[in-house]
Order: C-alpha cells, then sequence, then structure tokens
C-alpha cells in the first residue's frame, strides 16, 4: 500500500469524526456556549479550537498533495492564514464545517494511486521555521502527516471535551461501527 493510500482514507476517517463532534457540541450546548467554542483553548499559549481545526485540514491537504509530489491546493493558505488570526476571529461553528467539507470533498476526489509508488522516494520537507527533514515518502507519511494531523484532531477532541461536551471513545472510532459484527454488539438491559 502507497503512503498516499493509506493517509486520504485515514483523513477522511477523522475529519468525518471531527464534523460529527461539532454536530454534537451545537446539539448540546446552548447559545453562547456553542457560539464561543471556536476560540476556546485548552491553554492561554494554545491554538484555540478554531485553529486546530483548519490546521487539521492543512496537514490532510498537504500530507495528500506532497506525497503526489503535486503543488498546494490553494486553500491551504487560506486555512493557514484563517488559523493563524483565530485567535482574533475564530469564526463560527458553521465556518469549521464548511472548511471540514472542503477539505473532505477534495480528499474523496482524489484518484488512488499506484500501490507501486516508491515509498522511499525522498521529500525534503521544510518546516514554517526554515528548519528542513529529509524523509522518504514512508517516513513522512508515519512520522509527521500522520502525527501532526492527529495532534490537531486530538486538540480539537480535548478542547470540547473541556468545555462539557459529552464525547467517548465510540465517537472517536465511529468508522470502526462499519466493520463490527452485529452479533457481538452489546445488548442494552
Amino acid at each position: 500500500m502507497s503512503p498516499e493510500n493509506l493517509l486520504a482514507p485515514t483523513y477522511v476517517q477523522m475529519l468525518t469524526a471531527l464534523s460529527a463532534w461539532l454536530r454534537k457540541a451545537e446539539a448540546q450546548l446552548q447559545g453562547g456556549d456553542a457560539a464561543d467554542l471556536p476560540a476556546a483553548r485548552l491553554a492561554p499559549d494554545m491554538f484555540p479550537l478554531a485553529t486546530q481545526i483548519r490546521f487539521a485540514c492543512v496537514q490532510a491537504l498537504e500530507g495528500v498533495s506532497r506525497l503526489r509530489n503535486k503543488e498546494f491546493p490553494p486553500a491551504v493558505q487560506v486555512l493557514l492564514d484563517e488559523g493563524r488570526g483565530a485567535g482574533d476571529n475564530p469564526g463560527t461553528i458553521a465556518d469549521a464545517q464548511t472548511r471540514i467539507g472542503e477539505a473532505l470533498t477534495f480528499l474523496q476526489a482524489l484518484p488512488d494511486v499506484d500501490p507501486d509508488t516508491d515509498a522511499r522516494q525522498t521529500i525534503a520537507h521544510t518546516i514554517p521555521n526554515g528548519m528542513i527533514f529529509d524523509l522518504t515518502a514512508e517516513q513522512y507519511a508515519r512520522d509527521w502527516a500522520i502525527a501532526q494531523f492527529y495532534f490537531h484532531v486530538m486538540t480539537a477532541y480535548a478542547i470540547l471535551r473541556s468545555r462539557g461536551v459529552d464525547l467517548g471513545k465510540a465517537d472517536y472510532i465511529a468508522h470502526m461501527f462499519t466493520y463490527l459484527r452485529p452479533e457481538t454488539m452489546p445488548q442494552a438491559e
């Protein structure tokens, strides 16, 4: 399996879950509590929920584009600008849902790549502070792309939980229920 054929479905599963968590938050929280969510943070020196969501989308778009040796879609710069400015202008949950939807549309439209794509191809990955990491495609996918994506998704999850949204493991792994043997589902008493 090629690294990009692994990443895209993972991104789709978790962005879909993130969207569901936001819907759940809106349903559970009243008025100002739901409206204040995009600005919520775990710690004063961390980015708010609005940024975590946008940066999760950035990681997904960048990850598959970099592995395919393609230019980043224009949405990446928009998401980065919005994410960096979210401390002052976090937007709304509806804005966040729009960005997740756009990322999902991009990911779901990607054609499968040749499974024999060389996972040893070299990627020079530059981060904003100027540091450059030389990685194979496999190392990039495993050690950077997945880790960075999950960092932002899990931080979003933690922010939502810290604000009282009733989320649990089933919300996090909702995609797994596709594989559940029906006869093994616990029965309510």
